[in-house]
């Protein structure tokens, strides 16, 4: 299974899982789920549900369950793997069975979480330890927490910039759009491709955010600002998405993109770039094994903008693993979170962000660390803010419909010009915030 981030669901789900909870899991609210003191002693049967369905099917989990068992062998771990994870737990979260383990549904709101799952401490004695407690925080407690980050990045094929007589990384957008174009014109690539088709590809253009501008308040001034003002991050890297296809220098026909067929698309260099994450690396790399093509050639960059002379990147989180409220082995269910975020190697087997600060990077990381990228935290406290807004404008974020039909504009498929469109959004976003008070 890929990694994707799956997003924000309808506010009709989000007011039926409260109102669900209100009358099962609203009992346990504010329920902790504290650290074992003695491995040894730790009791109890655990059911942990995933979204990692290849490593049910693998085996995979179950060499990490063993692993755990060496120090709490009192602990049985079973593993429910679920292929629409996001569509199958919000039925689930209707009762109390929603399993021990669980990663939390983006259709959760951050205000609601004390209601589902059990605290794992204060924000004030984690946020000392690991990355992205900001993302799960809700009035001081922390309620879960990501085994693994990402960063966000160009995927680029250095074999056709290289022939394109791009060495150097773009330090604008502007500059970015030259090398696409020298790409277009010295080589048989595709410069750019948008993986319009599959959609959720294109939502991950919302982690320039903070990137453009370094700016680890970044988050803030999306619920307190408009995100598409003059200068603002969003605005910038939608403009540089509707300026590569308006220019010429994506695919041909958008609706025909396929995310699968790609990965070996850039691998051969018929591809030369994408804007994912550092997540997709290690799926491009194989491809390019598959493929018979060198994996070195796999490159990966920042954003095309800098601050003070430096490229900024900003951290993000993969889905949280929370412990169920209702559990009744909430002791048992913590012992797995911890000892999966902190022992299991998950983050180093799947070349990812450790959510340990003292963690070295990744290897896939490594050209980041040589060219001095600022590797920033994002601060997540308004985060929740920002989905309700985001919500309540319609705009969506977080969801590839608006930047689909950016696309769209941008192709020519439908009327209108950029700075309308933007200026629309901004409009939408000021309405719902004002609306709700923020």
């Amino acid at each position: 299974m890929n990694r994707r981030k799956v997003f924000a669901g309808s506010i009709a789900v989000l007011a039926l899982l409260a109102s669900a909870c209100t009358g099962t899991g609203g009992s346990s609210e504010g329920a902790d789920a504290k650290a074992p003191d003695d491995p040894s002693e730790v009791e109890g049967s655990i059911t942990v549900l995933t979204h990692r369905t290849d490593l049910v099917q693998d085996g995979t989990m179950k060499k990490y369950a063993a692993e755990f068992n060496k120090t709490y062998p009192g602990v049985k771990v079973e593993f429910d793997g679920l292929t629409d994870y996001e569509g199958e737990v919000k039925i689930r979260m209707n009762t109390e069975n929603y399993g021990d383990v669980l990663m939390i549904p983006a259709v959760i709101e951050k205000k609601d979480y004390p209601k589902f799952f059990a605290s794992l401490g204060t924000k004030a004695e984690r946020s000392a330890k690991y990355r992205f407690t900001d993302y799960s925080t809700v009035d001081g407690k922390v309620y879960g927490q990501s085994p693994v980050g990402v960063v966000p990045g160009f995927i680029y094929n250095k074999k056709v910039w290289s022939e394109a007589g791009v060495t150097d990384w773009p330090t604008t957008p502007a500059e970015f759009l030259d090398d696409l174009k020298a790409i277009r014109s010295k080589t048989d690539a595709v410069p750019y491709y948008t993986n319009f088709k599959d959609m959720w590809p294109l939502t991950q253009w919302t982690n320039v955010n903070g990137s453009v501008g370094c700016d680890t308040n970044a988050t803030t001034k999306l619920a307190e600002g408009d995100p598409w003002a003059e200068g603002a991050d969003l605005r910038v890297g939608d403009t540089l998405l509707h300026d590569i296809v308006s220019g010429g220098l994506a695919e041909k026909d958008p609706t025909t993109t396929n995310w699968e067929g790609s990965k070996p698309k850039l691998a051969k260099g018929e591809i030369a770039t994408m804007w994912l994450g550092s997540w997709a690396v290690v799926q491009m790399q194989d491809a390019a094994k598959q493929a018979g093509t060198d994996p070195a050639d796999i490159g990966f960059m920042p954003f095309p903008a800098q601050r003070d002379g430096a490229f900024c990147a900003v951290t993000s989180p993969d889905y949280q693993q929370a412990v169920n409220v209702n559990s009744d082995h909430k002791e048992a269910a913590r012992a797995w979170i911890d000892w999966f975020t902190d022992e299991s190697g998950y983050a180093a087997a799947n070349f990812a962000l450790s959510p340990l600060k003292d963690a070295p990077l990744p290897d896939i990381l490594q050209p980041y660390e040589e060219k001095g990228v600022k590797i920033i935290d994002l601060d997540d406290s308004k985060g929740g803010e920002v989905k309700t807004i985001d919500n309540q404008s319609e705009v969506g974020i977080y969801k590839p419909d608006y930047r689909q039909e950016l696309v769209d504009l941008a192709r020519g498929a439908r009327e209108g010009d950029l700075d309308d469109f933007l200026g629309d959004l901004g409009e939408r976003w000021a309405e719902a915030r004002n609306s709700l008070g923020s």
